[in-house]
């Protein structure tokens, strides 16, 4: 017992407690408003279950905190394997929810897991080990084929079994972003976007399905849903829940929308209109202050980490935080299609709450264990 107090006192001391309590206080708040989101329901299951995954979080946190993360990034293909399958797992156990077949059931776990929620981080740990490795020659067609095919597998892997073309985006922004602050030259990307606007045509014919195009094309095309009772529903709901708590909110527990249940996944995809009917725009910029806070301390223990590999790590994990997090708030906005993707922190999900802790243990870890080559400094190659 001794030694374990000693090893929890030292991480207390070295990884990274600032990081810990925001992300606990946002679960926190978030814990406070699905209850508030679902007080006219039999809410119970809802508070002990997150309340639940965040001890586990937390706990979770402190043993990645302690992990050296470096052991499993040197496992590339043990990784990739088990992304394979994890996400094949779907195929046996996957179960639809609004037509995605994304969710895995497993009748002794009291809630379901999204096998994206924690393939996203083995995802980063593949992609900087990757770029590590041709850290020299990272602009090559070796190291970039690499990075492409990674991406390419576990997106064209998840849509296939899944459905789910939303969710696969966050894992092509997040190469973009990993291969960008890895140093891969711009010419790369000039020739991806080149193939893309070749293979848009094909890719949205065969790809989307006809509800997805319809999502899209509502937004920019007031004929296709006039009224705003089908494509553009849940977008208007969204819309008028937020207008309904103007400034200061409507008082917790007093959202009119929220109680008649007038808005879907209240407490899950749509927690920041339920929190902006509410709080207000008062709650909603809290919400958004503490979420920033989280990024801008993930992607401030990279700048000063020293190691490439463990920098590029921060920038995936901050870039997968920053998808979710603009997505979800501009489909609340009405700015984007609705995508089903969870507000980090805040939405209702066992699996996002504890692989987001797992996400932030690891940044904890990479600031406890600094690389001993404080000399080596990244320029970006152009």
């Amino acid at each position: 017992m001794g030694k374990l107090y000693d090893k929890v006192k030292e991480i207390a001391k070295k990884g990274d407690m600032l990081l810990l309590a925001l992300c606990i206080v946002a679960t926190g708040f978030g814990i406070v408003m699905i209850y508030a989101a679902t007080a006219t329901a039999d809410n119970s299951r809802y508070i002990v279950i997150q309340t639940g995954c965040l001890l586990v979080g937390i706990i979770l946190y402190f043993a990645l905190t302690a992990f050296d993360i470096d052991i499993l990034a040197g496992q590339r293909t043990a990784l990739f394997l088990f992304n394979v399958f994890f996400i094949g797992l779907l195929l046996i156990f996957g179960e639809e929810v609004n037509g995605n077949r994304g969710w895995l059931h497993f009748p002794f776990l009291p809630f379901n897991i999204q096998p994206a929620e924690v393939c996203k981080i083995t995802y980063v740990i593949i992609l900087a080990r990757t770029l590590s490795v041709n850290q020299t020659r990272t602009s090559s067609i070796r190291c970039v084929s690499q990075l492409a095919f990674h991406m390419l597998f576990i997106v064209g892997l998840y849509v296939f079994i899944s459905s789910d073309t939303g969710v696969s985006l966050i894992f092509i922004f997040i190469f973009l972003i990993m291969a960008y602050v890895g140093g891969v030259n711009g010419l790369w990307f000039l020739a991806g976007a080149g193939v893309l606007a070749v293979a848009a045509p094909t890719l949205w014919a065969t790809v989307m399905s006809d509800e997805q195009k319809g999502r899209i094309l509502a937004l920019y095309d007031p004929t296709i849903d006039p009224n705003g009772l089908d494509e553009l529903w849940q977008t208007n709901q969204n819309l008028k829940t937020l207008r309904n708590g103007g400034l200061s909110g409507q008082g917790l527990f007093n959202g009119s929308m929220t109680n008649s249940g007038a808005i879907p996944a209240r407490h899950t995809d749509s927690i920041f209109s339920t929190i902006g009917e509410q709080l207000g725009m008062v709650g909603c910029l809290v919400v958004l202050i503490l979420l920033f806070a989280i990024v801008a301390r993930v992607i401030y223990i990279g700048i000063k980490t020293p190691d490439y590999q463990n920098r590029l790590i921060c920038m995936g994990i901050a870039a997968m935080l920053l998808f979710q997090i603009f997505i979800n708030v501009g489909v609340c906005l009405g700015l984007l299609p609705v995508i089903g993707l969870a507000l980090p922190f805040f939405s209702y999900g066992g699996s996002s709450i504890i692989t987001s802790f797992i996400a932030m243990g690891i940044i904890s870890g990479i600031k406890m264990r600094p690389s001993p080559d404080t000399s080596a400094h990244y320029i970006r190659p152009y």
